[in-house]
C-alpha cells in the first residue's frame, strides 16, 4: 500500500460523496467534537444545527475542523480534513436567500436532519424557542490523503 495525498479537487470530491463527517471546536482550549451531515458547494459546506453546545462555542470560536473518511479496508481509504470559519446563516432578511439555499441543498441529502430531530426528541422536556440553526463553513484550507492497494513505490 501507498500513501498519495490528494488533490484539492479530489478532496472537494470525497466531501462531496461522503456527506457526513465530524466536526471540531474548540472553547477555553477544551476540544469538542461531534458528528455532522452536510453538503458541500463551491468553497462551502453547508449544515444545520439545534441550539446547544457546538452552536454557542462556534459563535464564540468560529474557526473549526471538519474530517471525514472512507475505509474499505487497511491499505483502501481516504481522509480529509478541512479547516474553516463557522458561518451562521441567521433568520435575517439578509441571510433569508443563503439559509433558504442551505436547506435546499441539506434536502437532497437523506436524513440530514436525524442528529439534530435525536437531541430534540430526548429534550423535548426542555423548551426550545428557537428553531434550527442554519450555517456554514467557510472553507480556508483542506488536505487530504488515501491509501491505495498494489501500487509499487517508484
Amino acid at each position: 500500500m501507498n500513501v498519495i495525498q490528494m488533490t484539492r479537487t479530489e478532496c472537494l470530491e470525497s466531501l462531496c460523496s461522503a456527506g457526513f463527517g465530524r466536526l471540531a471546536c474548540a472553547f477555553d482550549n477544551q476540544p469538542y467534537i461531534v458528528p455532522m451531515y452536510f453538503v458541500v458547494e463551491g468553497d462551502a459546506i453547508y449544515s444545520f444545527a439545534l441550539p446547544g453546545q457546538k452552536v454557542q462555542w462556534m459563535r464564540h470560536n468560529p474557526r473549526v475542523c471538519l474530517e471525514t473518511d472512507s475505509v474499505k479496508n487497511g491499505s483502501d481509504w481516504t481522509s480529509v480534513v478541512v479547516f474553516g470559519r463557522f458561518d451562521e446563516l441567521c433568520d435575517t432578511p439578509e441571510s433569508m436567500q443563503e439559509r433558504a439555499r442551505a436547506h435546499e441543498l441539506l434536502q437532497r441529502r437523506p436524513m440530514w436532519w436525524e442528529p439534530g430531530a435525536v437531541v430534540s426528541a430526548k429534550n423535548a422536556d426542555q423548551k426550545r424557542s428557537h428553531g434550527p440553526i442554519f450555517f456554514r463553513i467557510l472553507i480556508d484550507s483542506l488536505s487530504g490523503f488515501r491509501g491505495v492497494p498494489g501500487i509499487e513505490a517508484k
